[in-house]
């Protein structure tokens, strides 16, 4: 009964454990399922156009399925359906103007290969098989070394890199056929057309349907790199002079505010370049006869992370090890938060200007930015003894150091020379012991010698301590500075763009369609239209 009684105690604690495991792997699959659903709507919500795109690339994919499903369309083109799906995968992008580039160097590399390819075919049927072949080599290779070639041109590089890379391949996949296969030439047409059917059917989503515009895109995210910025500089101000202590977890966070402002700025570049150049492939798209001058907003976004280096140094000031008392931060904290208040105030009306396509306000650098900038220049020459010490304490302690630092080293000669003196007739090992207690002394003596020098120099440094906030001070002056460069290309922007004027009355212009001067030149302003956002 006793072993009985134990099969079955242990058979259940066994379910049990089976149950408890196959209870907790259910809420493992719940939670991953959970956080999986989150994920995917988080992606969505960040930007709805996403939704929309992945819809239109599923639809696309459907109509030339149709060249496969319909009969009467597989019998005139065949096998060659597949291009037109390679086509639609890869040329449908996100962007009109990222989808116009691909789409036409696509078809251009397809016509400009098949059409070299013909000639080629042409000549190497005139010429017999052995000289045939020769001549189908050295045409592939002089093709295939001078399109190589090209794609190092910078231009080409830039704008046609992948026609080239079509070209190619294009090219060497109906001269090569051609020698092995007699009906290449159609094989070639009918790839052609499938491709072209393909870009087609890109285009047409692209343009027509719920379009994503890459000047668009490029438009906004100047703007919000602008309010990035303004809103980590007011930030960082803020939490320098606030009472709170820093929170370690916060600094080393990347959901910090500040971070996140000036984060977007110093990655811009590779993401501004590639919106200009497919915003150059666009049409007008907007109620306006005219597109934006794109490569201004790329010479913008550099002036812009230049500001966002003094943004970076000054989010530094606030992570360092040394910190400036907040005694004295307080003594300067007025005329500090007004000058990042108006610098803030600054940055905010040229992402406003830009928004709605006018020329910013004459008067942005208002004249409470230049009393900010005296008030905290006065505070500065007020507390002289902060940032120089005094000079009667500082020479009292190198003199203190000088004559600890001579104390020791005569101590340390007077002791070496004793030792060495002394003459005994003892034996060997009493010698010995003699050399290895000198040598010991002066390694004890050194040892003592540089912690007291080095603590000696680093209390003898009185400004220490309003040194981390001279260094604050003068990067909050240093983005002033560099605010006149941004304010600068902003109104660059708005006149070769040629923005509406700014109208203190609130917007009582007339407006003009006119393509605006691309050049250095400026429009002059009786030709400035004004007009809304696109």
């Amino acid at each position: 009964m006793g072993i009985e009684n134990l099969n079955e105690w242990t058979a259940k604690v066994n379910a049990l454990k089976k149950y408890t495991t196959n209870i907790l792997a259910l809420e493992k699959v719940k939670i991953f399922a959970g956080s999986t659903m989150q994920t995917i709507c988080q992606v969505g919500r960040e930007d709805p156009r996403r939704v929309f795109h992945s819809l239109k690339v599923g639809f696309s994919l459907t109509l030339v399925t149709l060249l496969y499903l319909m009969e009467p369309l597989f019998e005139g083109i065949g096998q060659n359906a597949i291009w037109a799906v390679m086509t639609v995968v890869v040329v449908l992008e996100f962007t009109a103007g990222a989808t116009l580039c691909k789409g036409l160097n696509r078809g251009l590399g397809t016509f400009l290969a098949g059409s070299l390819a013909f000639l080629i075919e042409y000549i190497a049927q005139k010429t017999g098989h052995v000289y045939r072949a020769i001549f189908i080599g050295t045409a592939v290779f002089v093709i295939g070394a001078a399109a190589t070639y090209m794609r190092f041109y910078p231009y080409i590089k830039k704008n046609y890199d992948y026609g080239v890379v079509i070209f190619l391949l294009t090219f060497n996949l109906i001269t090569v056929s051609s020698y092995r296969v007699h009906n290449v030439l159609k094989i070639a047409h009918e790839r052609f057309y499938t491709i072209a059917i393909g870009c087609g059917i890109c285009l047409l989503m692209s343009l027509l349907i719920f379009p994503n515009w890459s000047g668009q895109d490029l438009h906004n995210s100047t703007v919000s790199k602008l309010q990035g910025l303004a809103n980590s500089i007011e930030a960082c101000v803020n939490e320098y002079f606030s009472n709170d202590t820093i929170d370690e977890d916060k600094e080393k966070s990347l959901e910090d505010p500040i971070y996140k402002g000036y984060k977007a700025v110093l990655d811009s570049k590779s993401t501004d370049e590639t919106l200009a150049l497919h915003a150059s492939w666009e049409p007008p798209h907007s109620i306006h006869c005219y597109r934006l001058p794109w490569q201004q907003y790329v010479k913008l976004g550099d002036v812009l992370r230049h500001f966002g280096y003094t943004v970076v140094a000054l989010h530094g000031c606030i992570q360092t090890q040394i910190q400036t008392p907040k005694s004295v931060r307080a003594l300067f904290k007025d005329p500090c938060i007004r000058v990042a208040a108006e610098v803030t105030k600054a940055l905010m009306e040229l992402a406003e200007s830009i928004k709605n396509h006018r020329q910013c306000s004459p008067e942005i650098l208002s004249d409470h930015l230049h009393q900010a900038l005296q008030d905290l220049d006065t505070a500065l020459k007020s507390q002289p003894r902060l940032f120089l010490g005094s000079k009667a304490t500082n020479a009292k302690t190198n003199m203190y150091a000088l004559a600890a630092a001579t104390a020791r080293e005569k101590s340390s000669q007077n002791y070496g020379a004793s030792l060495s003196s002394v003459k005994t007739d003892t034996s060997a090992l009493l010698k010995w012991k003699s050399q290895r207690v000198r040598e010991q002394g002066k390694e004890a003596d050194k040892k003592m010698l540089r912690p007291t020098l080095s603590k000696i120099s680093v209390t003898s440094l009185e400004f220490s301590e309003a040194l981390p906030f001279a260094a604050f001070a003068s990067l909050l002056v240093e983005a002033v500075a560099r605010l006149d460069l941004v304010i600068e290309e902003v109104e660059e922007l708005g006149r070769v763009a040629n923005f509406r004027e700014f109208d203190s009355s609130n917007d009582r212009v007339v407006v003009i369609c006119q393509k605006p001067e691309m050049g250095n030149a400026a429009p002059s302003k009786n030709n400035l239209p004004s007009h809304g956002p696109e």
